[in-house]
């Protein structure tokens, strides 16, 4: 089922779970998981947090790999969408389309403000320097994606991250902690061929925008084309950025400005 979930209000920031709320993840033991395969870790993920884990996607240039690597092993798993109000249109077809595809349990979760309620208040945020991308941020993607783990009672989420995408993904382990939950990385170790190759493997669909340069998608006002050679991330806030929030930890995004990322 497809769910939008919307409200009208300013964004708040939601508390990590304190250590008597973490449910099975406060006991489990991550480290016996840390040399698991992507298919094994899943199936460890599903075995020790049940309907607590969630899978996230962006549907963007690769997320065909994940979303079908995941629902094969645990059908069903619910798949968290933020939808920021601007995404490119051909984003919300292709994550029609995986929805089909895939018979995805998908849940999407926005901002609590308009896009064009936020425009008419504070203008482009995303123009306007460090500190206007860090607000436009964190109201449209950090915001939505923390309500929807309290919302879902989430107690663990996996993501397809990979540690050749951006310095901050190299310094993560497969099985760690964000915020108080269990953060998966099925396919962290994977390289280009590999994605390549479950890509042919499966006869997966990439994004209809891949083919046009966009390697790494985003929202419209700020993803651009790579170059070929170019670093994929490379066109993600027009160069400047290239971790947009979901996948720091909340004393990171409090200071991911000055920390570069």
């Amino acid at each position: 089922m497809n769910l939008e979930i919307a409200a009208l209000h300013a964004p708040s920031r939601f508390p990590a779970l304190p250590d008597d709320d973490q449910g099975p993840q406060s006991t489990v033991n991550i480290e016996e998981a840390q040399h698991y395969g992507a298919e094994e870790l899943i199936r460890w993920g599903a075995k020790q947090f049940g309907r607590g884990l969630v899978l996230s996607s962006s549907f963007g240039a690769d997320s065909a790999l994940m979303l079908h690597l995941a629902t094969s092993i645990v059908p069903g798993i619910r798949v968290v969408f933020v939808d920021t109000g601007y995404l490119f249109p051909e984003t919300y077809r292709f994550a029609d389309q995986l929805r089909e595809r895939f018979n995805l349990e998908l849940v999407v979760y926005g901002p609590k403000m308009t896009p064009a309620r936020q425009e008419a208040l504070y203008g482009q945020l995303w123009e306007q320097g460090d500190e206007g991308v860090r607000r436009y941020l964190q109201m449209n993607k950090v915001e939505p994606m923390q309500r929807a783990l309290q919302e879902l009672r989430v107690t663990a989420w996996l993501a397809g991250l990979r540690s050749d995408q951006t310095e901050h993904r190299q310094s993560l382990a497969k099985v760690g902690r964000q915020d108080g939950r269990v953060k998966i990385h099925p396919i962290l170790d994977w390289s280009k061929d590999q994605v390549e190759d479950y890509f042919r493997t499966h006869d997966l669909p990439r994004h209809p925008l891949y083919e046009q340069g966009y390697k790494s998608i985003g929202d419209w006002h700020s993803t651009i084309p790579v170059a070929p050679g170019q670093d994929d991330r490379a066109g993600r806030f027009l160069g400047a950025k290239k971790e947009c929030g979901l996948h720091l930890s909340a004393e990171q995004n409090t200071s991911f400005s000055s920390s570069g990322l």
